[in-house]
């Protein structure tokens, strides 16, 4: 694998020319025209969709209207609760709401069915579409519904990719899909284009979750691809089927790349074909000569069977390079863990070593990854006549979609497969979020799915529980089975795989799936569970600002999970408060009392009374701020929280995230970088501030009370720096703080405070 240093010109497709001084003599020698790079970048596959949906006339500034959209039961009772806030009234676009995240965990009694019955109300009431439980994860159903050539997908899952279709789909935060919902717009700078140029094809025994971590371990530690789209060309595409594709694809999204988009040829046509979409099929190439801002050249004969290791994707090893160097590369992630779990519990991997081999208490095959059918398939004839064993080693498979469930029992496969002992389930995403398959204290699981963060299996450090995921390709997790828990390279299998034909057959959609065909029924009522609330009151940003530090974390990246919790503690999804109780419980058990203590101060300031009387602790603080602004007083002032964290919020898409900082009185999260777009986007969709504090000593500590005086007035005006104080011993040290981009939408958001007082009537 290749990361070329320069941006890089794609000649006729199938010739790669990277960028230097003479390069357009080369080009005007190869093609006999002059080509300037600007147009050149036009000729992406990605150009032509974003401004076929651009709506600001501006293609360095877009704004995106989305053709459809798509949520999950963990995301869409908060989105669709935001926008009945700012005045709903009918979804305007195709709307899919899919139950696929809490349909098999039972903690919080009614809870589940409470949201999925208010999801089927609502679909009926605003003119959406309602697919139950057990019918498809949103990634599969959305590829054989909703994907069509040259069309955009926006969904509140952060694996929403169906580039391999044609189709470019960016996962969001739930505020984002409120403003389609409210007739807006995505708003986002011309995102850069990375080429992905593939050449030759797999081996026998390689899958896509294979090609993907090694595309991962090259390019998530450097940014290579953090926020822009990576386009997938080349001869090699063609010597993909599309389901290997889509499991490259879905992929990305580990990546941080912003979406993906990947060239069109007769396979994607059959893929229409086969689901009786052939009309939504589009040939998508790239021009004659088309610019990439950066290319990754990929001969995948290369690529062999890979592994993640604890606790990220991007931690990758081929399994032959593993299994030479064992204890050492286990020794390696037992010291990770330690800095990931702040030494709270002892990972011990070297334990799992048996005969000079590690070995394995779990398989998973599952979700938008893992659940498609040829990966199933491969799965099947690798164990064909084999027996997973009676012992610790166990093999789950969850076919992502009922139709594939379906095709795998006639084709025989699903038969073969129970046959070794594997357990087949319905399709449910809980693997990849901690809400299924938990596996016993210290123990080690494999699984084709998409995450393998901290806790993301569903242990729990705080209480002493510890366990490990590593990411795999479904057909070395087959071979894993197959030789009953010892962890074995499809490759070393001797396989001849059968590769059935794909017949979908749509009757179990057409029997249980509601869609309203856009056609709204306002006489519906929305049917509510005790457990869902609306979302508190939220002030507008103040013209001061008085900030405790309540958590501070120096991990080199912090998930998603770490910050509000995946698996069990989604039962609360739905109630803005009860969910807001589990913030940081897994990095930082003490930070709900401290943000709470403190956000008394601001409950104070709302009821007109004293904030020093309800926080005594701010006496001292608000004197010494005082002797030097006159003019801060209870009208002018807000007090609440900030967190600072290096680089968060890498993963999920969830939108809790920020909204349980913001419910719980976070004002701001400061940081050296933000990992990701998405969760950028949601610190300011909740009106929390997106501070960023330059590299180096920190001039504040856990406990310190910040002042960041006319901070409205600095957001209002599109300051170049934010004044900044630490008050502390009776003396202000100021520092500078940034913002970053924001749009005027953006600002306008974060001064009302809120995207529901942004909309509100």
């Amino acid at each position: 694998m290749k990361l070329y240093e320069n941006g890089a010109y794609l000649v006729n497709g199938t010739e790669i020319v990277e960028d230097h001084t003479s390069v357009a003599e080369e080009l005007f020698r190869k093609t006999g025209t002059r080509w300037d790079k600007t147009e050149a970048a036009k000729n992406t596959i990605a150009y032509g969709i974003l401004e076929a949906h651009n709506t600001s006339g501006n293609m360095e500034k877009l704004q995106i209207k989305f053709d459809k959209l798509t949520s999950h039961d963990i995301t869409f009772v908060g989105i669709i609760q935001t926008a009945r806030a700012s005045g709903l009234e009918k979804f305007p676009i195709p709307y899919v709401l899919t139950n696929c995240h809490n349909s098999l965990c039972a903690v919080g009694g009614t809870i589940n069915e409470d949201d999925h019955m208010y999801g089927l109300t609502c679909a009926k009431k605003y003119g959406g579409v309602y697919v139950p439980p057990h019918q498809a994860v949103i990634h599969q159903y959305a590829r054989e519904m909703l994907a069509g050539g040259g069309r955009m997908i926006l969904g509140s899952d952060s694996h929403t990719r169906y580039g391999a279709l044609g189709t470019m789909a960016m996962g969001e935060g739930g505020p984002e899909l409120v403003k389609q919902l409210l007739d807006q717009t995505y708003d986002i700078n011309m995102p850069g284009v990375v080429g992905v140029y593939l050449t030759g094809e797999p081996v026998k025994g390689v899958g896509p979750q294979d090609i993907a971590l090694a595309i991962i371990g090259e390019v998530f530690a450097n940014g290579y691809v953090k926020n822009k789209v990576m386009e997938f060309v080349g001869p090699g595409v063609s010597n993909l089927s599309v389901d290997y594709r889509i499991g490259v694809d879905v992929m990305t999204t580990e990546t941080t790349c912003l979406s993906s988009i990947w060239r069109t040829d007769d396979k994607v046509q059959e893929f229409y074909d086969i689901h009786g979409r052939s009309e939504d099929y589009r040939e998508l190439n790239p021009g004659a000569v088309a610019y990439y801002d950066g290319m990754i050249a990929i001969d995948l004969g290369t690529i062999r069977p890979m592994i993640a290791m604890p606790f990220h994707p991007s931690n990758t090893y081929t399994i032959e390079e593993l299994n030479a160097n064992l204890l050492d590369i286990l020794e390696d992630c037992e010291k990770r863990a330690q800095v990931s779990f702040d030494g709270a519990v002892e990972l011990d991997l070297k334990s799992k070593v048996k005969n000079g081999r590690l070995y394995v208490d779990q398989g998973i095959i599952a979700g938008c990854a893992g659940g498609g059918f040829e990966n199933i398939c491969a799965a099947a004839d690798i164990l064909k006549g084999a027996s997973i064993g009676a012992n610790e080693f166990t093999l789950s498979v969850y076919p992502a979609s009922m139709p594939v469930y379906m095709e795998l029992v006639r084709n025989g496969a699903a038969a073969a497969l129970m046959e070794t002992g594997a357990i087949l389930k319905t399709a449910f995403c809980g693997p990849c979020f901690g809400a299924g398959d938990t596996p016993a204290n210290n123990a080690f699981s494999i699984r084709h799915s998409t995450r393998n963060f901290p806790n993301r299996e569903g242990s729990k450090v705080q209480s002493g529980q510890v366990a490990s995921v590593a990411l795999m390709d479904a057909r070395s997790i087959a071979a894993t089975a197959a030789n009953q828990g010892y962890l074995t390279a499809a490759t070393d299998m001797d396989v001849e795989y059968g590769k059935p034909k794909y017949f979908f057959d749509s009757k179990i959609y057409a029997n249980r799936v509601f869609d309203s065909k856009g056609v709204a029924d306002p006489s519906v009522e929305i049917q509510f569970g005790p457990n869902i609330k609306d979302w508190p009151a939220m002030s507008a940003l103040p013209e001061h600002m008085v900030l405790k530090v309540v958590a501070e974390i120096h991990d080199p990246v912090t998930t998603t999970d770490e910050l509000i919790p995946s698996g069990e503690t989604s039962s609360y999804r739905s109630n803005p408060l009860g969910l807001a109780e589990f913030t940081l419980s897994r990095k930082d058990p003490s930070y709900v009392g401290k943000a709470k203590e403190i956000q008394k101060a601001q409950k104070a300031i709302e009821a007109d009374s004293c904030p020093c009387e309800a926080v005594p602790e701010l006496n001292p603080v608000m004197d010494t701020i005082k002797a030097s602004y006159s003019g801060v007083n209870r009208q002018t002032v807000g007090i609440g929280s900030v967190i600072f964290a290096v680089k968060p919020g890498d993963g999920s898409a969830r939108e809790q995230a920020a909204s349980c900082q913001k419910v719980l009185g976070g004002w701001a999260n400061i940081a050296h970088e933000y990992a990701t777009k998405r969760y950028r986007s949601n610190l300011i969709n909740w009106g929390m501030l997106p501070l960023l504090i330059d590299q180096g000593d920190l001039p504040f500590a856990n406990g310190d009370y910040l002042f960041l005086p006319d901070i409205r007035k600095a957001v209002a005006e599109k300051a170049a720096k934010i004044q900044a104080f630490v008050v502390k011993d009776g003396a202000m040290q100021e520092f500078s703080l940034t913002l970053g981009e924001l749009t005027d939408d953006e600002r306008d958001i974060i001064l009302k405070g809120c995207l529901i007082n942004y909309n509100r009537k």
